[in-house]
């Protein structure tokens, strides 16, 4: 029996797995190829979410600062409802900046080609936070009913005008 030095067996399978890895990747067609490289080269998602993780820095700072109070208590004087004092803290700020920022991601996917990819998720979370954010600014019992009619409209266009 011979005996070969360990590492002459640690090249030997690594020259196999090296192998297998090269097969694997002459085995995807060229759409793979092209799918995986695309998302392993999009640097857009990694950008909003560090610009995400800097605003929230920014906001809670100012807040500590005190800066962030004297620039979001403002007061509105509506018809027919009279002054309306509203302050607004860093939460729905966090959150409507951190929407907003998720919007600039889903319009830079929509219009660059090189960085397009499903916005759905995105779209529907942006949406969801500006929501959140935007709170008890919003008379929600007229906007959310507004929400389930254009979605229907959207579900019923999309099926009429289908190319068949």
């Amino acid at each position: 029996m011979s005996q070969q030095p360990v590492g002459e067996k640690d090249e030997k399978s690594d020259e196999k797995s090296n192998e297998k890895e090269m097969e694997k990747q002459e085995e995807k067609s060229p759409e793979e190829k092209s799918w995986e490289e695309k998302y392993h080269r999009d640097p857009l998602g990694s950008i909003i979410w560090a610009l995400i993780l800097i605003w929230v820095g920014v906001v809670f700072l100012l807040t500590n600062l005190g800066l962030l109070d004297d620039l979001l208590h403002f007061t509105l004087l509506i018809p027919g409802l009279g002054i309306l004092d509203k302050f607004i803290g860093a939460w729905p700020v966090i959150l409507i900046g951190m929407g907003v920022l998720l919007l600039i991601e889903v319009l830079v996917r929509l219009l660059v080609p090189a960085y397009r990819r499903p916005v759905t998720g995105t779209l529907i979370l942006a949406v969801v936070f500006i929501g959140l954010g935007l709170g008890d600014l919003v008379n929600w019992n007229l906007l959310w009913p507004l929400i389930l009619i254009v979605l229907g409209l959207s579900f019923l266009l999309r099926g009429l005008f289908r190319p068949k």
